[in-house]
Parts: C-alpha cells; sequence; structure tokens
C-alpha cells in the first residue's frame, strides 16, 4: 500500500508555548509579523496577549487585523492580502478558530503566489511551493485542527458555497498549543468544536484514503476526546482537560489533512453553506446517522473504534458480531451527555431549518469533495433520508 503524510513544520505544545513563538520566527529570518484574529479575542485580551509576547521576543508587529468573520471570505482574503503588502510584513500569525487560520492560509496563498484574487487559484493540490511566507497558527478551539491540515475552507458568499483549498504549502510552519486561549470557551462552543474534532477523527479512521499513520493519530484523538470534552465542558478552566481537547484537535486534524473526512463533512459544509447551520453543530447532528449509513462498510474499523472507545474491559463483554452497532450506540450515548451537558438540541428543527432546504443541501453534498471517499456511495435521495433522520 502506498500513502504520503503530511504535519506541520513544528508543534509548540503546552503551557507557555505562546513565549517560545518568537525565537522560532527568528530561526525562519522573520522579524515583522501580521497577526490576525477576530474582534472577540482583541476584546478578551488574548490579541494583547499574543503582542506582548512577541514585541518581548523581538518581533515587531506590522500590522493587527481583526475584522475576520465567523465564516472565512474569499473577499477578505484579498483585502488584507493588499494590507499585507502595503505594510511590508514577512510573516503571518493567527490566533483564533478555523475561520481566523483558515483566512491566514487563504492569505498566505495569495502572498506566496504573487496573486490578487485567491479564486484564481481554486483546485485541489495544484499549488507549487511559491514564495516562503511563513505560518504560525495558534487555535482559539478544540476543534477544526486547522492548524495541522492542509486544507483551508473559505466561503464564497456570492454563491453560497465553502470552497474548499488542499495544498501541502497550506501546512502552518509552527502550531502552537497553548491552553491559555482555551479556558474562555463556552459550553456550547466546547461541546460543538470538541465533536467536529470527533467527527474528525472518527472519518480520518474509517475513510478510504486511510492509512496507518492517520489512524494511529486518530485513535489517540479519539480516546483523548472521550476522556476529555464532558469535563472540559463542566470545568473550562482546568488547563490540563483543555490541553488534552487542544491537543486532540491537533492531532485529529492532522489524520483527516492526511486520509480526508467523508460523507458527514458533504453534507455538513452544505447544510453550513445553505441552513447556516454552525459546523461543528452539524457534525453533531449528522454524526450518529452517518455511521449507521456506513455500516455495513466499515465493520472492521467501527470494532477497531469501539475498543480504543470504551476500553478493553467493556470490548470483551460484547459479541463480535455485535461491536460495531455497539460503537455506533456507544457514540450516540456520549453525544446525548455532551449535548445535556452543554444544553444543546441536537436536532435541526431545534435551529429552525426548513425541510424545503433538503433537495438543495443534497444536491450540493453529493457533488462536495468530501463524499468522494465515503466507504459508501451516497445518492441524493440518501441524503435527503438521512437529513429526514435528523429533524
Amino acid at each position: 500500500m502506498y500513502f504520503e503524510f503530511s504535519n506541520p513544520g513544528k508543534i509548540l505544545s503546552g503551557t507557555y508555548a505562546l513565549e517560545n513563538i518568537a525565537s522560532e520566527l527568528k530561526l525562519l529570518n522573520c522579524s515583522r509579523a501580521m497577526v490576525l484574529s477576530d474582534k472577540v479575542l482583541n476584546d478578551i485580551g488574548s490579541v494583547k496577549m499574543l503582542s506582548d509576547a512577541l514585541v518581548t521576543g523581538g518581533i515587531k508587529i506590522a500590522s493587527i487585523y481583526t475584522d475576520i468573520p465567523a465564516d472565512s471570505d474569499i473577499l477578505v482574503v484579498n483585502k488584507i492580502a493588499n494590507e499585507y503588502r502595503k505594510i511590508n510584513a514577512d510573516s503571518i500569525i493567527a490566533l483564533g478558530g478555523g475561520s481566523v487560520i483558515d483566512t491566514a492560509k487563504g492569505l498566505r496563498m495569495l502572498i506566496s503566489q504573487g496573486g490578487n484574487d485567491i479564486l484564481s487559484f481554486v483546485g485541489c493540490e495544484v499549488l507549487p511551493k511559491g514564495q516562503s511566507v511563513p505560518l504560525v497558527a495558534i487555535p482559539t478551539t478544540s476543534g477544526t485542527g486547522s492548524e495541522a491540515t492542509q486544507i483551508a475552507v473559505i466561503k464564497n458568499n456570492e454563491k453560497h458555497v465553502k470552497m474548499e483549498f488542499v495544498s501541502q504549502f497550506l501546512l502552518p510552519d509552527l502550531a502552537v498549543i497553548d491552553p491559555r486561549f482555551c479556558t474562555s470557551m463556552p459550553k456550547r462552543v466546547t461541546a460543538m468544536t470538541g465533536l467536529d474534532a470527533l467527527t474528525h477523527a472518527l472519518e480520518a479512521f474509517y475513510c478510504l484514503q486511510k492509512n496507518i499513520i492517520s489512524q494511529s493519530y486518530a485513535l489517540a484523538a479519539v480516546q483523548l476526546i472521550k476522556d476529555n470534552l464532558i469535563n472540559a465542558i463542566s470545568n473550562g478552566s482546568d488547563k490540563k482537560v483543555r490541553l488534552n481537547m487542544a491537543n486532540a484537535s491537533l492531532l485529529a486534524g492532522s489524520a483527516f489533512s492526511n486520509s480526508m473526512v467523508g460523507l458527514v463533512h458533504a453534507i455538513g459544509h452544505s447544510l453550513g453553506g445553505i441552513a447556516k447551520v454552525p459546523h461543528g453543530l452539524a457534525m453533531a447532528i449528522l454524526l450518529v446517522p452517518c455511521l449507521r449509513f456506513n455500516l455495513d462498510y466499515c465493520r472492521e474499523e467501527y470494532e477497531r473504534l469501539f475498543l480504543a472507545f470504551v476500553g478493553a474491559e467493556e470490548y470483551v463483554k460484547v459479541e463480535k458480531s455485535k461491536r460495531a452497532e455497539a460503537f455506533i450506540d456507544a457514540i450516540e450515548d456520549f453525544l446525548s451527555s455532551v449535548s445535556k451537558k452543554a444544553d444543546m438540541s441536537l436536532k435541526l428543527s431545534s435551529y429552525n431549518v426548513d425541510p424545503k432546504c433538503f433537495e438543495a443541501v443534497a444536491a450540493l453534498s453529493i457533488n462536495d469533495g468530501a463524499i468522494i471517499v465515503n466507504p459508501r456511495e451516497c445518492s441524493k435521495d440518501e441524503v435527503i433520508e438521512i437529513l429526514k433522520q435528523c429533524l
């Protein structure tokens, strides 16, 4: 079997990882950084904490840009690229969730390729390396894993489509995991991002492009999420639990970046684009129905995941022929516990999603790139049936 596997250049993980960024940037011959973040992180002091650490370490901040929307936007990427060139920056630091980091990846893509419009680079793995533009990714949520992926999801608001860009040159040079940035996440955000990471890990483990390394990363992520997510919701100030969840998100991100994701994400992307369902919530709602849809094509993988999820003692209590089904039941029970702890419904009807949009969501889903590596082919009608189960 042949496979390829790419990781971020370097991972800094743990309390005070932030304070080591400046020295790493100097090794990359950088001295003028452009910082990308969002208004909330700026208001609560996270951007200042980053700025102080950089300046103390001898890195000048050429500009701070915080006007980034909840969904990264192609027009915003183009706008920031113009500013980056004007201020003569030599590196990019992204502090935030998936939208901020994906915006930074899009910015790096434009600058490195000498372009002005990100739409000119649409396509899968077509980019050459281009100009060196060091990128540091500092996640403040524990879900997208964008700090460890070679994927950027950037929204085209005009067409109501989330566009995927894939290239090994989108991988950050530094992935910085510091639990201090995660402790302010509200319960629902903690739940949604954690279940997003869980979905990344599960799909990375059983989808068609899986490999021995991605599966190893995925299993480690599954175990960390199972052991820490509910505690993270209950006690968000616990830095040990937050660090475990952040590391799980990175592991899951690296896993799916190399093995890709499947049906859950294909439908979830479409739900987000058409019905405005937040990505992590869509993952949580769709996960069990899609696991059931793939059951007969993934029995061996589900059995292995069941062992990782419940442990050896519970695993041996279940007959071998029933372990795949038991895995889905265990995931469903876990989702129920998480949703109750976060006071979060896992039904589309709770979020005013009109079933009339299912036709459009299904049409978009079957053309989403993520569906290509799903273990079982899925038709438009089958997507609609899955969506009906989620009401």
